[in-house]
């Protein structure tokens, strides 16, 4: 049995041995040690493979979507809660804010624990904490242990995002990352969806449902994640994929080469400002729809609703094929097609904008352009800095660019409305066009950015190793 206390190429050197029970206690966390080759015939390393490369995408997409069930609540909450405890909506806008700002910077602090970690006890144990944090909130009822308790579980469901971004690294070559990633980034859309339909049917009955019940399925689903999830390749006697060493980097700690990788790569820095961009129109339709459409274009409250909806079902599309147009015709480069993707978003808002007063069927066309063209580089930004950074330190950039994506709850959603409020929408809209303009400029930056970090010039390559088959290929393991 190997020692979890040595250096794993899995994921790098695990936890230095300590004693006592709290150490013990997260020794859970190691990486899980490599075990023997389950194969020498590549065929069979193939079929393994493929197998585990759709096991891991489709958990870990139902893993992450179960954590918008203990995130997403609280919006369908507060209407209610607001009559039953007298809370005003500044005190539950600042909730928001909080949560929106703790989450970001826990998926930063969480990326260097996520890469160091394994994705299947990470993941699990921040979903279940996710899920106890939202069962103290729904028996809760004073506005600040309400307000504590929401900041909390914004840190704790910074859990949830590095361990993916640590399997999507290791499961899936970089020719595959943009198209692994955008198909699981479709877990955003679908967590929000089910949690927006199932809370709007429970708060009908009493608001604590919101949260009492999703916490029960997410604990569930924490169940589930560690039947059916597991970590990195060698640690199912799989070999590395070939295209994805790093030399004899990759069987140390961090160190202030792999450091300079994520905080000294002035590419990364241009897409986490990006992000931020892309980021803030989103927030920008989703959080205001309903209130501009209504009151620039006349469009019924209940109608502008399903607008807001048919935006996010658009953005799924435009994810998949980003992912898929990234790379079969970009080679990989997923900055590219942001710089046209983010570009035509914002044709489509300035069009939404300038066109007169205009039928239902316009404005719909518009907004669901605006979304097919932007979901597009908010998923690949994730899988760009995935393969800039290797996949050793795959959480820890994604949880960088993070802090700008959730920044940007400042902007679209206290500064736009206080802009609203002071000069109305064609100033509030100017300001978005700036935005988007910015946006698309910060991936210009990056146009002629490589497609991915492994082979450094300072490193020597391993041997090569069996690339894995296509996505979601046909295959089945030999147990």
């Amino acid at each position: 049995m190997s020692d979890p206390n040595t250096p794993s190429p899995a994921g790098g050197s695990a936890l230095p041995p300590r004693s006592g029970a709290r150490w013990r206690l997260l020794q859970i966390f190691a990486p899980a040690p490599v075990v023997a080759p389950v194969s020498t015939d590549p065929r069979e390393i193939g079929a393994q493979y493929r197998y585990w490369q759709r096991r891991i995408l489709i958990t870990s997409l139902i893993g992450y979507a179960s954590f918008y069930l203990v995130r997403k609540n609280l919006s369908a909450a507060m209407p209610a809660m607001a009559g039953d405890l007298g809370i005003g909506k500044a005190d539950l806008g600042l909730f928001l804010t909080l949560h929106g700002l703790l989450y970001g910077v826990s998926k930063f602090a969480n990326g260097f624990l996520g890469d160091r970690a394994n994705a299947r006890t990470f993941m699990a144990a921040g979903l279940l904490l996710s899920a106890g944090v939202n069962l103290w909130f729904g028996f809760s009822s004073a506005v600040l242990t309400l307000g504590l308790l929401w900041m909390l579980n914004g840190w704790v469901q910074g859990m949830g995002f590095p361990p993916c971004a640590r399997l999507m690294g290791h499961w899936f070559p970089p020719r595959q990352l943009a198209t692994a990633f955008s198909v699981w980034n479709t877990s955003h859309s679908i967590g929000a969806g089910i949690v927006v339909v199932l809370c709007g049917y429970l708060a009908s009955y009493h608001w604590r449902l919101c949260f009492v019940i999703p916490a029960a399925l997410a604990i569930l689903c924490a169940l589930f994640l560690l039947w059916r999830l597991r970590d990195t390749p060698p640690s199912l006697g799989l070999p590395e994929l070939a295209g994805t060493e790093e030399g004899p980097r990759a069987q140390e700690g961090f160190s202030a080469t792999d450091l300079r990788r994520v905080f000294g790569n002035r590419h990364i820095w241009f897409l986490g400002l990006a992000s931020f961009c892309v980021y803030t129109i989103r927030y920008a339709i989703l959080d205001w729809g309903p209130t501009f459409l209504t009151e620039m274009k006349g469009i019924r409250l209940a109608d502008a609703g399903w607008i807001v909806a048919a935006f996010e079902i658009s953005g799924v599309v435009g994810m998949l094929a980003s992912g898929w147009l990234t790379d079969r015709c970009f080679g990989g480069r997923g900055a590219r097609l942001s710089v046209i993707s983010l570009a035509l978003a914002g044709v489509s808002v300035l069009l939404f904008w300038r066109l007169p007063l205009s039928s239902i069927g316009v404005s719909v066309a518009l907004i669901c352009l605006t979304g097919f063209f932007l979901y597009g580089p908010q998923a690949l930004v994730g899988a760009i800095v995935v393969n800039l950074a290797t996949k050793r330190l795959a959480g820890t950039a994604i949880g960088f660019t993070s802090i700008f994506s959730y920044a940007s709850t400042i902007l679209s959603g206290w500064g736009l409305g206080r802009l609203v409020q002071a000069r109305g929408w064609d100033a509030a809209f100017g300001g978005l066009m700036i935005i988007v303009t910015l946006g698309t400029a910060l991936f210009a930056l990056s146009w002629r950015a490589k497609a991915h970090g492994y082979r450094g010039a300072a490193d020597e390559p391993s041997p090569a190793a069996p690339v894995a088959a296509p996505v979601l290929a046909p295959g089945k393991p030999n147990s």
